[in-house]
């Protein structure tokens, strides 16, 4: 039988544990788990699970990165917090600043160092704006329409506000612009709803799902002035986490009478939906991140609040294989 040496041309490292940054093609033997490994590429997304959030809770917003995120707000069940976490790829730290107004069902947008946190309800609904200087939050002009359950993309100083609740039970098409100072207010979404997703900037933003009631697929393209509808989740759903941009975006959790662990890619034109979802089925749940690399944490998996966090790893990203015989 031909050995490995001689078809690659090098030998095999031995190591006691997985190399810690290994790059593609590369293949070693783990002593400890007696198995032969290799870096290769995933051929469909799928989530792993990642330490727990420090405070437990749902309808929280978020911000940032994979390996550099943010969540603030949500709902102990109960109380209401306004706790801010920070995670850096690997575990999550407190902040020693929480949100001035604490709240549920509010809105995120930024990086972990420069977030924006907007609307919500404390309990009464809100339309308070605080920005994030990677410490502290600081109060800003409020939104023009106070609400809770509203859709929040884009960057500290451009930020778009879009749908939610105001009153109880009457849902809003509602859309506002941040310009790192006050709220300006923008054409509406076409189908107004509450709970929503969204991806993207303030120039070129992403709205789906969401409740109208009682759930819907509606998905909505922001070109900075209006919106246009365009194809439809595969999946209806409300209290669903979104991440990505346009063109590239990632829906992910929710609920139809259910709680959801689907997890679906837009490239700009139409949903596709993954073989596999998130480990835990949930709503109410913090994301962010790209399409290639998301964040989701905490949510609501049932009658109570969750602290799991997950995170994604889409198509083609490099992904350790344990080789067997076939």
């Amino acid at each position: 039988m031909a050995e490995y040496i001689n078809i690659r041309g090098q030998s095999i490292e031995v190591v006691a544990s997985d190399p810690t940054n290994p790059t593609q093609g590369q293949i070693w033997y783990n002593t400890t788990s007696n198995t032969l490994k290799g870096l290769g590429v995933s051929s469909v997304g799928s989530w792993a699970t990642g330490n727990p959030l420090n405070t437990t809770r749902g309808d929280l917003a978020g911000a940032g990165t994979q390996t550099a995120a943010l969540a603030f707000g949500g709902n102990i069940n109960p109380p209401i917090t306004g706790a801010t976490e920070e995670y850096d790829g690997t575990s999550w730290v407190n902040s020693p600043g929480s949100l001035n107004t604490a709240r549920n069902l509010l809105a995120g947008a930024g990086t972990q160092t420069a977030a924006l946190a907007f609307g919500g309800q404390d309990p009464a609904i809100t339309g308070a704006t605080e920005e994030y200087d990677g410490a502290t939050w600081s109060p800003s002009n409020p939104m023009n329409s106070a609400r809770y359950g509203l859709g929040g993309i884009g960057i500290q100083t451009a930020g778009l506000a879009f749908g939610g609740r105001n009153p109880p039970g009457v849902e809003l098409a509602a859309t506002e612009e941040y310009d790192g100072t006050s709220w300006a207010n923008s054409n509406n979404l076409n189908t107004a709803r509450n709970r929503l997703g969204g991806a993207g900037t303030q120039t070129a933003g992403l709205a789906f799902g969401g409740g109208t009631p009682p759930y819907t697929t509606a998905t909505e393209e922001y070109n900075g002035s209006t919106w246009t509808s365009v194809n439809s989740m595969n999946t209806a759903r409300r209290l669903l986490a979104g991440a990505g941009i346009q063109t590239a975006a990632l829906a992910f959790g929710g609920y139809d009478g259910t709680y959801q662990n689907s997890t679906e890619e837009y490239n700009g034109t139409s949903w596709t939906s993954n073989p596999t979802g998130l480990n835990t089925a949930r709503s109410a749940l913090g994301g962010c991140g790209t399409q290639t690399a998301a964040l989701g944490f905490g949510g609501q998996p049932g009658t109570g609040v969750t602290a799991e966090t997950e995170e994604w790893a889409g198509a083609g990203s490099p992904q350790t294989k344990t080789i067997t015989a076939s």
